[in-house]
């Protein structure tokens, strides 16, 4: 039976194919009809016309279906309704013709409603299987982000106890900066698998984030302004993204600023159509003398490389910046 259907598929699908099939039915029921005319008894004069027309219906759907009830009444009307061999109409040949309308119609009827159930049926069937491919999706990616941030806590921890094994006295500020960054990354994953956090606009997502890391270190007369086109990106990269923007933003609010605060700015461009740059700048008080990020070997240095690797792109430091500092990192859009 499911082959059958599938056949018949392809009829509904090219109209050609279709009304041929109606065509060929009716040549084939008329062609039966005339041979056993002189077998069969007097009144009987649509029997080979039925199932021509339910098959055509059945495989090549309502039009073609009509087309082959339609040749099929007027050829019965025509050659095996008496008076033979005309139209003529009396009442014992308009009830013949009355009893092939009703049955026909309601046949095509059937038929069709049960082919629209039935395209309704495989529409429901392929949204179902597009969510359980999103649902199936969704949860490998939310594993694959659980094992890289059990991965990336395990190795901060790592990280924390080379410095405290290197000054014991720093172990009490060392778990206390560990914790301020787990504490963050999880208020970031918060807001990610949030629904209504992911659909925002990526530039009130980053401004959010800002906030929430203005909020948590009190910093005072500090303002951050995020400057991002209307883009849409992938949880996998957002994610990376929101772990890279908190960290430089958590270093400027610790490093860059005195007690009369200033600006931060999160700057996000596309470049060309497949890659975009992100750049994080403070108008602060800059770098040490001879510090930049190659001769700097702290922890927060080295996550942020981590986290432009995870990207697919590379870290640096803009020149030119008249005061403070300013990062960007280029990575594949």
């Amino acid at each position: 039976m499911n082959r059958f259907v599938s056949a018949g598929a392809v009829f509904r699908r090219d109209p050609i194919l279709g009304y041929g099939l109606a065509i060929v039915s009716f040549a084939a029921a008329l062609l039966l009809r005339f041979y056993f005319r002189d077998t069969l008894p007097p009144g009987f004069p649509f029997l080979t016309f039925f199932p021509a027309v339910i098959v055509t219906a059945f495989l090549a759907g309502l039009r073609p279906g009509l087309v082959c009830a339609l040749l099929s009444g007027l050829a019965s009307w025509y050659f095996f309704i008496p008076p033979t061999d005309s139209f003529g109409l009396d009442g014992a040949s308009a009830l013949a013709l009355g009893f092939y309308i009703f049955i026909v119609t309601v046949d095509i009827t059937l038929i069709h409603l049960m082919h629209r159930a039935a395209d309704d049926l495989r529409g429901e069937k392929r949204v179902t299987e597009s969510l359980y491919d999103q649902q199936r999706t969704m949860f490998q990616e939310l594993q694959h982000r659980v094992a890289n941030n059990m991965a990336f806590v395990s190795a901060l921890l790592h990280l924390q106890k080379k410095k405290v094994a290197a000054d014991p006295a720093s172990a009490s500020s060392a778990l206390d900066e560990a914790q301020s960054r787990i504490e963050t990354m999880s208020r970031i994953h918060r807001r990610l698998y949030d629904p209504a956090s992911v659909d925002l606009p990526v530039a009130q997502y980053f401004q959010e984030i800002c906030t929430d890391l203005l909020q948590a270190t009190g910093a005072k007369n500090i303002v951050c302004m995020v400057d991002m086109p209307t883009i849409r990106l992938d949880i996998a990269r957002l994610t990376t993204l929101s772990l890279l923007v908190t960290e430089l933003v958590t270093n400027s609010l610790k490093h860059a600023f005195a007690d009369n605060g200033g600006t931060i700015t999160l700057k996000l461009e596309r470049l060309d159509p497949g890659h975009l740059a992100l750049t994080v700048s403070d108008n602060g008080r800059g770098l040490p003398k001879g510090e930049s990020l190659a001769t700097n070997k702290g922890l927060g240095t080295r996550i942020v490389q981590s986290l432009a690797t995870q990207l697919g792109g590379e870290i640096k430091s803009v020149p030119g910046t008249a005061a403070g500092v300013a990062w960007r990192v280029v990575f594949a859009a």
